[in-house]
């Protein structure tokens, strides 16, 4: 078998796994620290469209003002949201705090 031709054709199967590959992206849903259960579970809902369609989903909260003095809380809303997605997603990375924003990721089970 010529070289060239086997090159080719390890080029040609590559090029055709890369096509065929579902590149995960990371979706973002934003929640407030004061949210209501209503608006968290609407918020849910949201993300729980983004894991099944095998995306990473990333939570996210603003405090603003004397809300920094209370993060505790707003990891609690973190909590409260994993819990309610927990049959399609595990937590990647736990609720953090940084400076005005906690974060947290959570990816769809397999």
């Amino acid at each position: 078998m010529d070289y060239s031709k086997y090159k080719y054709e390890q080029n040609k199967k590559e090029k055709e796994m890369k096509r065929n590959q579902k590149t995960m992206e990371i979706k973002e849903v934003w929640l407030s620290m004061t949210i209501d259960v209503g608006d968290l579970n609407t918020k849910a809902n949201i993300a729980r469209k983004f894991l099944k369609d095998g995306d990473k989903v990333k939570a996210t909260i603003r405090m603003r003002g004397r809300q920094q003095a209370y993060a505790n809380q707003g990891v609690e809303v973190m909590k409260k949201f994993a819990e309610i997605l927990s049959d399609v997603s595990k937590i990647d990375k736990q609720p953090v705090t940084e400076g005005r924003n906690i974060t947290m990721f959570l990816v769809p089970l397999k």
